[in-house]
């Protein structure tokens, strides 16, 4: 049945909250509203300031290009390009089984996998939830309780006989904060992110540290790779799809890995390894083109969210993609018309005027609303910040949530080109394992990045093509624990 028209009605939000909304039978309003023809003046205005076309794009591709060579070459880049110690693609035959353990912003996750080899895997799960209290505890004591969880996972998976008794499984510990490695199975804390903030961490060995926690409480298991989640992508998504050669996490953050050859890693030359072989990179590349800003088109309303976040300068290219700053952008530019007299004359807009207060879910909901009066605006604007729209202003506002959506989108196409071009994968293709809130939910945000690469490569664009990748965090860290449990027996590991 066709949406109504006219009426009442509600909507689920993503969020699991009900919207009620209502629209009234008669375009006659009682508050002055702005006319069509201004909001198409405006438009249009908003239109040249967030289109990013081809030419721009590939302008931004070989800037992109070469701030990962110098990540390479140098230590303490901007985007820091961080050798992972994860060497080479899993065959694929990997079998046996794995724990993984994932340290993440708000669970604990604790993951038996069982590979099955041909790209098949069984996995068995179970989530902790994470304290505010527990996040800012001594470090050791966070540890001592991933460890405790650990071993209650291992006990009742023991009691269903899924894991033999006695036995110590290899552990792949996914930690997705930044490290400073030189080896698999070790790694200091650079700096807390993500609400954390456990004294004893920063500048100490966090595997050694568990590793105490472990023996504690006498785990049978043993850590032997740790890693970050999109690594951890970048590895579970070749295994199912061999044709991956890079992935990406387009979400509240953005990152970006892939298989780099050793001898085109200049920094790590010293250490002896064979510089023909191939080991995982971590890019960072969030924090692309921050401090200069001379290569992205950051717009005002950009350089407002820069100036007031808690890391100003920093994260440029994450501040103009990721799904936690998408929604200020468009609040931003409602609250500038506010103030310039175009939008709700008469009205209490205080609510529109709290910082973060426009999720980037409702830009999901306002492009992906199938009504003709756009019902679920109304509701939006309604139901969180109690201001009544006409329809000239419901199709301004999606028409600017497409804009803001479509210039993410195409930017990340940008860092998912500037991979391809370095590593010369344009003419075979590849597979782009993607993962993230926004890559998942925001709809069209996939084939704009498709259409994004076409735009950049031409025809050949479409031998890239993203597929949303598997687990990292858990089914990728059960891997690598495999890929470096067989390196060692075959005393493949270099001795760094």
């Amino acid at each position: 049945m066709p949406p109504s028209r006219r009426g009442s009605g509600t909507v689920a939000l993503p969020t699991g909250q009900t919207l009620a909304f209502h629209t009234r039978t008669s375009e006659a309003e009682d508050l002055p509203h702005a006319t069509k023809k201004t909001m198409a003046d405006h438009l249009r205005k908003y239109e040249s300031l967030f289109t990013l076309t081809p030419q721009r794009m590939r302008i931004i591709v070989e800037a992109f290009k070469e701030t990962l060579e110098i990540g390479l070459a140098k230590h303490n880049q901007i985007v820091p390009m961080i050798p992972t110690y994860v060497f080479g693609w899993p065959t694929g035959q990997e079998r046996g089984n794995y724990l993984a353990l994932d340290l993440g912003g708000t669970n604990l996750r604790v993951c038996l996998v069982t590979l099955e080899g041909e790209g098949k895997f069984e996995i068995t799960q179970s989530k902790y939830r994470l304290s505010e209290e527990q996040k800012q505890d001594d470090g050791q004591k966070l540890f001592d309780f991933c460890a405790e969880c650990m071993k209650s996972f291992i006990d009742s998976n023991i009691s269903g006989g899924i894991i033999e008794k006695d036995s110590i499984l290899p552990l792949g510990f996914t930690f997705s904060y930044p490290c400073s490695q030189d080896r698999i199975d070790h790694g200091e804390l650079i700096r807390w992110t993500k609400g954390f903030g456990a004294p004893n961490t920063e500048g100490h060995d966090v595997v050694a540290m568990f590793r105490k926690s472990l023996e504690k409480y006498q785990v049978p298991a043993e850590i032997v790779a740790l890693t970050c989640d999109t690594t951890g992508t970048l590895i579970a998504s070749h295994y199912v799809n061999p044709k991956t050669r890079i992935a990406c996490i387009f979400g509240t953050g953005c990152n970006a890995a892939y298989m780099e050859r050793v001898g085109d890693i200049p920094k790590i030359a010293g250490l002896g390894i064979d510089p023909d072989a191939e080991m995982a990179i971590n890019c960072e590349w969030g924090a692309f083109d921050s401090f200069e800003h001379e290569n992205l088109p950051r717009t005002k309303y950009d350089q407002t969210i820069d100036e007031q976040s808690n890391k100003p300068g920093e994260q440029a290219f994450e501040k103009l993609i990721s799904g936690r700053y998408l929604g200020e952008i468009l609040r931003l530019i409602i609250c500038e018309l506010i103030d310039e007299g175009v939008l709700f004359l008469g009205q209490n807009t205080y609510k529109l005027e709290i910082p973060y207060s426009f999720d980037t879910a409702f830009l999901s909901l306002m492009e992906s609303d199938p009504t003709d009066e756009l019902l679920m605006i109304i509701g939006i604007f309604t139901h969180f910040f109690a201001v009544e729209t006409t329809l000239a202003e419901r199709q301004f506002f999606r028409a600017l949530a497409k804009l803001v959506g479509r210039r993410a989108a195409r930017l990340s196409a940008c860092g998912i080109a500037a991979i391809v071009s370095k590593m010369g994968y344009l003419e075979e293709g590849c597979a782009v394992g993607a993962d993230g809130s926004l890559y998942k939910k925001y709809p069209g945000f996939a084939d704009r990045v498709h259409e994004g690469l076409q735009d950049i490569f031409g025809e050949k664009g479409k031998n890239i093509v993203t597929c949303h990748a598997e687990d990292g965090s858990g089914i990728g860290a059960a891997i690598i624990a495999a890929m470096t449990k067989e390196r060692k027996l075959a005393n493949l590991y270099p001795n760094v």
